[in-house]
């Protein structure tokens, strides 16, 4: 059995992660009428098998770099519990007894509370956004369409100038 892609014929994404088998559409040291039909469906099967192990690795490299995305959104809003819950506690107890010194004390202690929400609105926006570029696996999608469409058959009947001719003995 031969080997189908080769360094040569893998395929990486724009950003350079994940090469994806490629199968190549002909074989230019092989002659058409050299080769058995038992041969062609040999390739054939291979071909197809390497299509789909090409499809599956091309969407576990999408899915893995989306994931990665969604990852680092939610840091943002791990980051903006630990604000709100831990280390913010001492920093406004501070900030609210030094806005007392000018203000009544229930004004000042609105006043660091009102900063608070704030704070933690501004992670939690910073982590929405990074989520929300979350992109579902367009080229898997484009290339399963593809692949989908080149084994439908063809819908406009074959006239008999089309067909092939054999060639005669």
């Amino acid at each position: 059995m031969t080997t189908v892609s080769s360094p040569k014929h893998e395929r990486t994404g724009p950003d350079g992660v994940g090469a994806v088998p490629y199968l190549p559409l002909s074989n230019a040291d092989e002659v058409d009428g050299e080769q058995s039909i038992g041969k062609l469906v040999g390739d054939a099967t291979q071909h197809l098998s390497t299509l789909v192990r090409a499809e599956v690795e091309l969407a576990k490299s999408e899915i893995a770099r989306e994931a990665k995305k969604g990852l680092k959104g939610a840091v943002f809003f791990l980051v903006a519990l630990t604000v709100a819950l831990y280390s913010s506690f001492f920093f406004f107890f501070f900030l609210g007894e030094l806005l007392s010194e000018w203000l009544k004390r229930w004004a000042a202690y609105g006043i660091v509370f009102l900063l608070m929400l704030a704070a933690a609105g501004v992670a939690g926006f910073l982590g929405y956004r990074k989520v929300k570029q979350i992109k579902g696996p367009e080229r898997t999608i484009t290339s399963v369409k593809d692949t989908a469409a080149a084994f439908k058959p063809s819908q406009e009947p074959e006239t008999a100038d089309d067909l092939p001719t054999a060639p005669r003995p």
